[in-house]
């Protein structure tokens, strides 16, 4: 109850207060390129339920045709304006209203797609028993994700067989840890890396 509150109220606030942020990126992503300013893509949330997760639009308009994953900055889909919200992590501000409707909480383990859902394990699948998130352990570690798989000669597959299992592991060390403390600081610590 506390952890949803928290999710609410911090999730409003931060709405009002980026509003005009919201509103300068959402230009320059129209000037930029052509498309829509946000990025909807089906992503698993708790006990499986599918729903909208929301990003603001960094890539050429479909994109997720040529694949789901994003491999490093040299990615080719990647808009100018892309390139530096990505870098700042700003595109995943829109997951506010995410946070805010009840879709996800600040800190959770990152929502997948159903491709990749569909591989996990019957151990694997408990990670849904608990509402998706902004951040947690693994985005901490993973927070360069997109360039380390540029480095692969086969992204995919370096993502499902290392990545993902490694990731899977940090989120079940969060929902084995899981407390509002945990939370604050996991918040924090992903505030000091974005802006560090």
């Amino acid at each position: 109850m506390i952890k949803r509150t928290f999710d609410f109220l911090m999730s409003l606030f931060g709405i009002l207060l980026l509003s005009p942020i919201f509103i300068m990126i959402s230009i320059a992503i129209v000037v930029d390129s052509r498309g829509g300013v946000f990025y909807k893509q089906e992503r698993m949330g708790k006990n499986k339920k599918p729903f909208k997760l929301l990003k603001f639009r960094s890539m050429q308009t479909g994109a997720d045709k040529k694949g789901l994953l994003t491999v490093g900055s040299n990615d080719s889909r990647v808009t100018k304006v892309g390139l530096f919200i990505r870098k700042y992590k700003i595109d995943e501000f829109p997951q506010l209203l995410n946070i805010f409707i009840g879709d996800m909480s600040f800190v959770g383990p990152r929502p997948e797609v159903k491709k990749y859902v569909d591989l996990y394990t019957p151990e694997q699948l408990k990670v849904l028993a608990v509402r998706p998130g902004l951040t947690d352990y693994a985005s901490l570690e993973y927070f360069d994700e997109n360039e380390l798989l540029s480095k692969s000669k086969n992204p995919e597959e370096t993502y499902i067989q290392e990545v993902m299992p490694a990731k899977l592991n940090l989120n079940f060390k969060y929902i084995l840890n899981q407390s509002f403390a945990t939370d604050l600081g996991l918040i924090f610590k992903t505030i000091g890396r974005i802006f560090g």
